[in-house]
């Protein structure tokens, strides 16, 4: 008598009741069992997956990498890696490779970058956008320039400017500027000088007389700006070159980082009155603004010496004095400049080198910084050709797999800084807390 069909198909054994070849004999059937379904996933003659499986959205659209598809169960210690939730975002979009680069920058994200700005909501005047273009490609740069180049498109956008029926010119007027600012926020971040004058024009604004006509406000208004571009900038200059001019002697060797206006004009000054010394100017990637101050002082016969930041240490032993512009300066006495200050400023410090700050009071922030990550800008690229790139060291093709992080500025400790000159004094850097007091804190913008 035969046997019955069913005896030699037993119910299957549970792993504790398997040998240690036996399930070892099950592992090794069911990778060779996964290997074939993921062949066959990625056959391009196949026209639809079989039954058995399914078709790995990753795979599809990048051929065969066995290394980044399969089952997300693994099984003893075979390599598989899961198709994590960016995996089919990336396989829709054709430049997925691309979104890749830089992901390893994630932590500096937050950092604004410069792009050409959108079209905003709101009626946004030409001037404003073709100032926002400028400010996006970097044709404008410098916290005095930038200032002075917005100030003068708001001019510009209040004389164009018709009040409404049923409306005051204090009120309307108020609510037609915040699209500019956001048109120009959206194309680069604002600075602590074009924040204070914002708020300053808001203050005149929100103080126009309403029985005043509306052309006669708007000359008024138009007056202001003028004299704050006068008073508290072109004026702020002067005082302040005079007052640096004094800190400098005849025979004397004066270090500067990258390209500051005020101290351009403090070193052109100080020369023009007679005295004769020489200027070490440090520069460095990826701006080399140090280039365009070399040339201005050169024209005016400056003798001067040019070096990047790597050959700092060999040219402060010869150095009598910096100096050193300013983005921005903050109550506890630190100074916000072009990146590669504080490196400058400290490494002069320790050889007892005096370290002077060229700065306007409208420059002046209420609150207080650390460090320069929380919050920073970063530089545009491509900028002048390097020797990264791979066979041509004079090529400036991007490379996929690289991506370039080169912060606009950083923070200048106050322990690092001698002293900073404004046009209301020399003051250390304890007592820069005390600007609003001394200006009134109406001028600076709270």
């Amino acid at each position: 008598m035969s046997s019955p069909p069913s005896l030699p198909n037993p119910l299957p054994k549970s792993q504790k009741q398997m040998t240690k070849a036996e399930r070892r004999e099950q592992q090794e059937a069911q990778r060779a069992a996964k290997a074939a379904a993921k062949v066959a996933a990625v056959q391009p003659t196949s026209s639809k997956p079989g039954p058995s499986h399914k078709q790995n959205p990753s795979i599809s659209g990048r051929g065969p990498t066995p290394t980044t598809a399969g089952t997300p169960r693994k099984s003893g210690k075979e390599p598989t890696a899961k198709p994590g939730k960016g995996e089919p975002k990336e396989a829709s979009h054709p430049s997925s490779q691309l979104d890749e680069t830089p992901r390893g920058l994630r932590i500096f994200s937050h950092f604004g970058t410069p792009k050409p700005p959108t079209i905003t909501k709101g009626d946004i005047h030409p001037a404003v956008i073709r100032l926002g273009l400028q400010f996006a490609e970097f044709k404008i740069t410098g916290a005095n320039a930038r200032c002075i180049a917005m100030l003068t498109a708001f001019k510009t956008v209040i004389q164009d400017y018709v009040t409404p029926r049923n409306n005051t010119l204090s009120r309307h007027l108020m609510t037609h500027l915040p699209p500019q600012i956001t048109h120009l926020v959206s194309a680069r971040p604002l600075s602590i000088s074009m924040g204070n004058a914002i708020r300053q024009l808001k203050l005149e604004i929100s103080g126009s007389d309403i029985d005043l006509p509306e052309q006669d406000a708007k000359d008024a208004l138009c007056d202001t700006i003028d004299n704050y571009i006068r008073d508290r900038i072109l004026l702020a200059d002067q005082v302040i070159q005079e007052t640096a001019g004094k800190k400098i002697n005849n025979g004397d060797v004066i270090l500067t980082y990258a390209r500051s206006s005020v101290v351009e004009k403090s070193l052109l000054h100080a020369w023009e009155s007679g005295k004769r010394f020489s200027v070490i100017v440090v520069d460095s990637r990826p701006m080399l603004e140090g280039k365009a101050l070399l040339r201005s002082l050169t024209a005016a016969s400056i003798p001067c010496t040019y070096l990047l930041l790597p050959s700092l240490p060999s040219v402060l032993p010869h150095t009598t004095t910096l100096f050193v512009g300013a983005h921005s300066l903050h109550a506890n006495g630190a100074v916000f400049s072009r990146a590669g200050t504080a490196m400058v400023a400290m490494m002069a410090k320790s050889r007892n080198i005096p370290v002077v700050v060229c700065c306007e009071t409208y420059k002046f922030a209420e609150g207080i910084r650390w460090d320069g990550v929380s919050k920073n800008e970063l530089a545009p690229t491509p900028f002048p050709p390097s020797s990264t790139s791979d066979g041509d060291p004079h090529s400036s093709k991007p490379r996929p797999n690289l991506s370039i992080l080169s912060p606009l500025y950083d923070l200048t400790p106050p322990s690092c800084i001698t002293a900073v000159v404004t046009e209301v004094g020399i003051i250390p850097p304890s007592s820069i807390s005390s600007i609003p007091g001394a200006l009134g804190r109406a001028t600076i913008g709270a």
